[in-house]
């Protein structure tokens, strides 16, 4: 069984009298540890399968599985709950607050969880330690580089030990070489066996991904997947 499954799911927008599909009929399974990218121009539905994956939003029609759990009926709380144990999101802003040190920043999941503060500041150095931060816990955002900024956020994202960790547009605020080191960083934390799936518009970026998912008017226009045997694929990075 796949770590993600969807099937024939849609989401519909109605604007007055028209209706707007964002997604349009999509099915795709996700396996366990998979490095994907998803990647379409603007307005072409990969936020919105971001935003259906990642338990952020319902679809209109079609049925979802995520860890044998079928979610598209999920209630807001419930879907909450099942980002916080399951999921973790890096994002092209960071997202940190500049209130709090880079320690407390990576707690936040799981204060959420209600872990408790010693289980939280070890998990918490645990996951710095995973992306090279430890010796920072205790500098505050302003004082950090934009890489040093995106490496605490994908330790926030590490925290729970999510079954998915989602990268939406993860190097569009950062110079070339620091968004290298974070797709490398990525790629290293996908062969340690983690779910990534990248969102973005840019087909280089896309191509650092074994796995890559095309967006078009809300349908999947194209697959590049080692994993099936000459179905649905193409042999060069999207364009």
């Amino acid at each position: 069984m796949a770590l993600l499954e969807l099937r024939n799911v849609s989401k519909i927008y109605r604007l007055g009298g028209e209706e707007i599909r964002a997604l349009d009929d999509v099915s795709l399974d996700i396996d366990e540890g998979q490095f994907i990218s998803i990647i379409g121009p603007s307005g072409s539905g990969k936020s919105t399968l971001m935003h259906i994956l990642g338990c952020l939003d319902t679809p209109s029609t079609g049925t979802i599985r995520l860890d044998g759990m079928m979610i598209q009926d999920a209630s807001s709380r419930q879907l909450a709950q099942i980002r916080n144990r399951k999921i973790g999101f890096v994002f092209q802003f960071f997202n940190l607050l500049p209130k709090l040190n880079v320690l407390q920043n990576v707690e936040l999941p799981m204060i959420y969880s209600g872990i408790p503060a010693r289980q939280r500041r070890e998990q918490a150095m645990a996951a710095l330690r995973m992306v090279e931060m430890e010796n920072r816990a205790k500098h505050r955002p302003s004082q950090l580089s934009g890489g040093q900024q995106q490496r605490t956020a994908i330790a926030r994202a590490l925290v729970n030990d999510p079954k998915i960790v989602f990268a939406d547009e993860p190097t569009g605020n950062l110079d070339s070489h620091t968004g290298e080191l974070i797709l490398q960083m990525f790629s290293r934390l996908s062969r340690e066996g983690r779910t990534i799936i990248l969102v973005t518009h840019d087909p280089e970026i896309a191509a650092v991904t074994p796995r890559r998912i095309e967006i078009r008017d809300g349908r999947v226009a194209h697959q590049l997947d080692p994993t099936l045997a000459g179905l649905n694929r193409f042999p060069t990075a999207v364009s």
